[in-house]
């Protein structure tokens, strides 16, 4: 089993749990936890949307289809999911990417998307 990088968020402070219905994270602990086995960085806590979900299925990655043969039942809009910070900055970048929740994203998001961007979309966002 992979080593797990710190549980820490963007903000610094512990990393809060993003979804256990359905479970979520590279680990599925339900936690955005990651490591260096984690190629894709699935690292953002997004509550996903009909718009986000089309744009990932467009791309290649169908989140909304169920796959019982993996024990996915498929995304619907209003869950929480941990998504690939890549393809968040992709999605923010094309003008249709979800609220996340900062408290749940895990600092390595950073290393692909500024933490203004991720701000930008937060539904648990800091007093400026």
């Amino acid at each position: 089993m992979p080593t797990k990088d710190p549980s820490l968020n963007v903000m610094g402070d512990a990393l809060a749990a993003c979804s256990n219905d359905p479970v979520t994270g590279y680990f599925r602990d339900g936690h955005c936890n990651t490591c260096s086995e984690d190629r894709g960085s699935h690292t953002v806590c997004a509550i996903v949307t009909a718009e986000f979900l089309a744009f990932s299925k467009y791309l290649g990655n169908d989140l909304s289809t169920p796959r019982p043969e993996f024990g996915f039942a498929g995304l619907k809009p209003g869950d929480q999911w941990c998504l690939c910070a890549s393809r968040f900055l992709q999605a923010q970048q094309e003008d249709c990417a979800p609220k996340i929740r900062l408290a749940s994203t895990h600092f390595r998001a950073l290393d692909i998307v500024p933490l203004q961007a991720l701000i930008r979309h937060a539904v648990d966002a800091p007093d400026q």
